[in-house]
C-alpha cells in the first residue's frame, strides 16, 4: 500500500512539474506577445501544477513514513 502511495506521489510530482513548466511558458509568450489573458491562463496552470506536485509530495511522505512505522521493532 506504502508503494502505490509512493508511486502515485512520484506521478503526481512529475505531473505537476510539467504543468509548472508549461505555465511558465505560457505565461512568458504572453508578455512577449502582450497577451494579458494568456499570461493568466499560464500563471493559473502555472499555480495548479505547484499544487499537483505538492500533493504528490504530501502522498510521497506520507509512504515514507508508513513504511518507518512498519519497520518499527516492539520490545
Amino acid at each position: 500500500m506504502a508503494d502505490d502511495m509512493r508511486r502515485e506521489g512520484v506521478n503526481d510530482k512529475l505531473k505537476g512539474l510539467g504543468k509548472e513548466i508549461e505555465g511558465r511558458a505560457r505565461n512568458a509568450a504572453g508578455g512577449l506577445r502582450g497577451d494579458s489573458r494568456e499570461q493568466i491562463k499560464g500563471k493559473a496552470q502555472e499555480v495548479k501544477g505547484k499544487v499537483q506536485r505538492r500533493i504528490g509530495e504530501a502522498e510521497s511522505d506520507t509512504a515514507r513514513d508508513r513504511n518507518v512505522e512498519d519497520l518499527d521493532v516492539e520490545d
